[in-house]
């Protein structure tokens, strides 16, 4: 089971714990539950507060929402422990993601089409920041299959010093500095962030890091060699950074916050710039079975990264 799959999962249990009886009739039935990754200190992999949504409906407290759904979830496949925590929040521990499945989800939910086709409605009388932050959301709730159209919340306009920011830093290091932060904080605005193309830029280490996926697979074809998914034993922070990026989509969808994308974009840059070194053979090596599989989950990384930038409106070069 992949952490995707968790959040239709638990749907469906409540779907049918309310379809045997073991939650009231009326209770509400989500469309859809946000699964997050569980924070640092906190218990498992995963966890989602759906027991405080329906549990008005089925007129009992969360925590007993949460214990039917617990035992349900902890008979399914997949899921290797359920444990119900504080007044009723559901967390989940999964078995370690598979390289090969990994693979599969991310080059199938490649999103870039689909959020080139996301366009915003009028957008007269609105600042800069608001145009972009608003479009951002837009192609975020349109991948998921959700509203073409929202409400705006408050967005803190560009500070007056910063002048006209597209001019001065490009349009994709200006967006991507507006969505980094949240829409009610201001956003920062720095040479040594946008300007400077060095590791020392979050921004350049994500473009890099696509770039860099793309010249492995060019420098494989030179080798001989082509991706091919398999088993890779030695790359665990780049695969559950892939394998959680669904539920990140899902999660900035839900709460209209960009910067949660721009934040977890980072992470898997990151993680690709490290694993990289390790992709393709070194000195008389051949390449083997594990360089096809290493080369595929380093392509599959730069697909998610290609589709990250497009959420946020901005491109996704194949060489910097």
């Amino acid at each position: 089971m992949t952490p995707a799959d968790l959040s239709r999962c638990v749907v469906r249990a409540v779907r049918c714990a309310v379809a045997d009886g073991e939650l009231a009739a009326g209770a509400a039935v989500p469309e859809r539950v946000v699964v997050e990754r569980t924070r640092p200190g906190g218990v498992g992999d995963y966890a989602t507060p759906v027991a405080f949504q329906v549990a008005k409906a089925a007129g009992c407290p969360p925590r007993d929402v949460a214990g039917v759904l617990a035992r349900r979830l902890g008979a399914e496949p997949g899921i290797e422990r359920v444990e119900v925590t504080g007044a009723g929040f559901l967390n989940f521990v999964l078995p370690a993601p598979s390289a090969p499945a990994v693979v599969a989800d991310a080059i199938g939910r490649d999103v870039r089409g689909r959020a080139a086709r996301a366009v915003p409605a009028d957008e007269s009388g609105l600042g800069l920041r608001e145009r972009v932050v608003r479009r951002s959301v837009l192609r975020l709730l349109s991948v998921q299959g959700g509203a073409t159209e929202f409400a705006p919340a408050a967005v803190a306009p560009v500070a007056k010093r910063d002048g006209d920011v597209v001019a001065r830093y490009g349009a994709d290091a200006a967006c991507w500095a507006m969505l980094a932060a949240p829409a009610r904080e201001t956003p920062s605005f720095s040479d040594a962030q946008l300007l400077v193309q060095a590791e020392a830029s979050e921004f350049f280490r994500v473009r890099y890091a696509h770039a860099r996926s793309r010249a492995l697979v060019r420098n494989a074809e030179q080798l001989g060699f082509h991706p091919e998914a398999g088993e890779v034993d030695d790359a665990p922070a780049l695969l559950r950074l892939l394998a959680d990026h669904p539920l990140v989509i899902e999660a900035a969808a839900h709460h209209r916050a960009p910067e949660r994308l721009t934040r977890h974009l980072v992470e898997l840059a990151d993680a690709l710039l490290d694993f990289q070194y390790r992709v393709l053979p070194q000195g008389d090596e051949k390449p083997s079975a594990a360089h096809r599989a290493r080369l595929a989950l380093a392509e599959a990384a730069g697909t998610v990264l290609a589709g990250g930038l497009a959420l946020l409106g901005m491109d996704a070069p194949e060489r910097l």
